[in-house]
């Protein structure tokens, strides 16, 4: 079955069908200025972490939905509006703290542990969920995975692509500390309250998308 795949050109197009989807609905680059505000304060060597961490749980969250997404949902009774709507008032709190300028601050030496916290949570939210493995992007993995419809080969490539996706955003991640340090202080001020805005109009954009599609169903 896998040597007629491979004829037929099937895997290739399939990878590369995935690679773009992937690629686009997560889109690592368009993600660097969200990932500069949410961890303005932080150390270089935080932001690391917090790159690290974010991309391995939102790549484990795209594997694991790729293997038993479709399955885990159905089970659970929860629908893809639901989690678009719920991803869109958490990041909406985001947002507001970022626009207002609330959210913890840090200076010098002062409490490391609470940075190590502080560096875990934000990487799990609000960048690994939902804005790297998102609604948008565990749907389109559902959809690919199901187009691979438990091809060995197929489902393999999927992971693939995932694992890179996740890697490019670990990458675009850590280059973020050079524009960081081109924007200066009050550039990163000023981006910060900006992509607040922007990431408000995002997630009341995930709230309208939910709410037309549980009426449409």
């Amino acid at each position: 079955m896998a040597w007629r795949l491979l004829q037929n050109g099937m895997p290739l197009e399939f990878a590369i069908s995935a690679l773009v989807t992937l690629f686009v609905v997560v889109d690592p680059a368009g993600l660097v200025p969200t990932f500069l505000a949410v961890t303005e304060g932080l150390p270089r060597r935080a932001r690391r972490d917090v790159a690290l961490r974010a991309s391995l749980i939102a790549g484990a969250i795209l594997i694991g939905t790729a293997l038993l997404g479709d399955a885990l949902f159905r089970a659970l009774g929860i629908s893809l509006p639901a989690f678009r709507i719920a991803g869109g008032l958490l990041l909406f709190s985001i947002a507001f703290e970022m626009v207002f300028g609330v959210r913890m601050r840090r200076e010098g030496a002062a409490a490391e542990q609470a940075v190590e916290e502080h560096v875990r949570n934000i990487a799990a939210f609000p960048l690994a969920i939902p804005l790297l493995a998102g609604p948008g992007a565990i749907t389109a993995t559902v959809l690919l995975a199901g187009r691979a419809a438990g091809n060995l080969l197929l489902t393999g490539l999927l992971l693939a692509v995932v694992v890179f996706v996740a890697l490019s955003c670990f990458v675009a991640f850590i280059s973020a500390g050079q524009i960081s340090r081109l924007l200066g202080l009050t550039g990163n001020i000023v981006l910060s309250r900006l992509l607040g805005v922007l990431l408000a109009a995002l997630a009341v954009q995930f709230v309208v998308d939910g709410i037309r599609a549980l009426f449409a169903v």
